[in-house]
């Protein structure tokens, strides 16, 4: 099976909604102000709903009422903000997946919490943008769908062997299909034309190591990863967790003795709240 054979074809999968490539294009204009900006999402009702929503969560923990996009802007800046809008965008793609093949509730709660844990990881290591964390862990199985999506007797399969021979998942997928979720999943983000760093991240969160340029991004996912498996918040439809890259720790130069504790109660205290908005748009 070709890899791009599962992306192409598909207008579920071709794009993402038209309304980010156009927040896109604004941003990179030096001539765009945060008032041109808001009335571009303010196109989408729905949208501009689910941003507040998810700026006055837990999320960022505000102590007072952000109620317009503007206002918004103001206070995460335009790159945060599309990051949102990404992972909003995304969420919204898929649909209508069997519940035989995933449990869709419990695949974003999965990725949820990895995105969670993977912006707490890159805040506490001194990051810029820590949006651009949250997205690459809320994506890092996307691949996944887009199997059950493209190729779900494939994927019947590939879990019927994980489930009576406890192997991980994504070995298997490798050994039947010749590349994995992770790899299918970079690939399409790349279709997408988003950025290379949340590309390697995703397509590298098994083993951060093969990330040419990014390899740190792709610690962070391999740690949140871990991470949400461990706190056992949702589930991706894997029979074992996959394991945790040894080196990831290192590579984002932070001990886990001290920080793993502070990463479970950050992703504890925002969990609940965040999924709840988030779900409101799935």
């Amino acid at each position: 099976m070709d890899i791009d054979e599962l992306i192409k074809g598909n207008e579920q999968l071709a794009s993402l909604p038209e309304i980010y490539y156009q927040l896109n294009e604004a941003i990179h204009d030096p001539d765009c102000t945060f008032d041109d900006i808001g009335e571009i999402i303010s196109i989408d009702t729905s949208l501009t709903l689910r941003i507040l929503k998810i700026v006055n969560s837990a999320f960022y923990g505000f102590s007072s009422q952000v109620e317009t996009v503007s206002h918004a802007l103001t206070i995460i800046g335009t790159d945060q903000l599309t990051q949102l809008v990404l992972a909003s965008s995304v969420m919204s793609r898929f649909k209508g997946i069997p519940e035989d093949l995933i449990n869709m509730e419990k695949f974003w709660q999965h990725s949820l919490a990895c995105g969670l844990a993977s912006r707490a990881l890159a805040t506490l290591s001194g990051e810029y943008n820590v949006e651009r964390f949250f997205v690459a862990g809320l994506l890092h199985d996307v691949g996944r769908l887009v199997m059950c999506v493209k190729a779900p007797e494939q994927t019947r399969e590939i879990m019927q062997r994980v489930r009576e021979n406890g192997q991980v998942l994504y070995e298997e997928e490798k050994r039947i299909l010749g590349f994995d979720h992770a790899e299918l999943g970079g690939r399409l983000l790349k279709s997408w034309f988003l950025p290379e760093r949340l590309e390697e991240a995703v397509a590298n969160h098994h083993e951060p190591h093969n990330a040419a340029n990014f390899p740190e991004e792709a610690a962070m996912v391999n740690l949140g990863n871990s991470i949400a498996h461990a706190m056992g918040l949702g589930e991706s439809g894997e029979a074992v967790a996959p394991p945790l890259n040894p080196k990831s720790w290192e590579a984002i130069g932070l001990p886990q003795s001290l920080y793993l504790a502070m990463v479970k109660d950050k992703v504890e205290q925002q969990f609940e709240d965040v999924t709840q908005v988030f779900f409101q748009q799935a």
